[in-house]
């Protein structure tokens, strides 16, 4: 079975940015034109997280994401600001593959439950976003209001029981730094779940994905590696080719 390698997108306004540890947003350009060049590029799938929309309370930007949407080859994967199975109906109807939830979820483990039954567990992806504590545990973090609730293991757990298809697991300490993936993170969460685990957050090289997926991740997903190049993280779009997976014994 193919290893999906998923580009994170997060959308602020009508434009996508990159992120550093959650903080010092850095815009890319317009989402159109992105999206344009991973379709000639033939990505696997593509994650748009709207980082602003649960913070504010804001609904989707449903006019966007429907040009989006109309837009894109590849399949798509939707979150941010989704509360209700309506949205969800609405953001699917429009072509996404998937909904991705968060916030949402943590506030109300039962909505997971019912957009589950409803349409049906491969629409339905959860983000964990984990960070350390002070005392170097890890923690469920909440980026609506920025605070760190439960244990990951034991909220991975749970979302399996309540039927999500995917679960996103996002390391918060090493978002945008390229430095790697927290493999002992993942290998944590894909010891103790089923359900397909998306690694993401610190990728900065192929041989990153490929560590990844040996530690039990079932996709890999990441943002830097695939819109910066050289030391200064000049903007580019890129995208590994099989023959640069292979290359690292990554075979897709």
């Amino acid at each position: 079975m193919r290893t999906r390698i998923i580009p994170t997108l997060l959308l602020k306004g009508h434009g996508f940015y990159k992120s550093q540890k959650f903080k010092d947003l850095r815009y890319l350009g317009d989402p159109i034109n992105i999206l344009k060049i991973f379709n000639e590029k033939e990505v696997d799938e593509v994650l748009i997280l709207d980082i602003s929309a649960s913070k504010e309370g804001a609904e989707p930007q449903y006019d966007l994401l429907r040009d989006l949407a109309g837009e894109a080859f590849m399949p798509l994967g939707y979150g941010g600001g989704i509360k209700d199975l309506a949205q969800i109906k609405k953001i699917l109807n429009m072509g996404f593959e998937k909904v991705c939830i968060n916030a949402s979820a943590l506030n109300n483990p039962q909505f997971v439950k019912e957009a589950a039954k409803v349409f049906g567990s491969s629409t339905i992806s959860v983000m964990i976003d984990v960070k350390k504590s002070f005392f170097g545990r890890y923690e469920v973090y909440n980026h609506t209001n920025g605070k760190s609730s439960s244990e990951p293991i034991k909220w991975a757990k749970e979302l399996e029981e309540l039927g999500v298809g995917e679960i996103v697991l996002n390391s918060v300490d090493r978002d945008g730094v390229m430095k790697g993936y927290d493999l002992e993170l993942v290998k944590e969460i894909s010891s103790q779940v089923k359900v397909p685990l998306v690694a993401s957050g610190g990728a900065g090289s192929i041989q990153d994905l490929y560590s990844a997926v040996g530690s039990g991740a079932s996709a890999v997903a990441a943002g830097s590696l695939f819109v910066f190049q050289g030391p200064l993280k000049a903007v580019l779009i890129s995208y590994p080719s099989d023959d640069d997976c292979n290359r690292v014994g990554f075979s897709r």
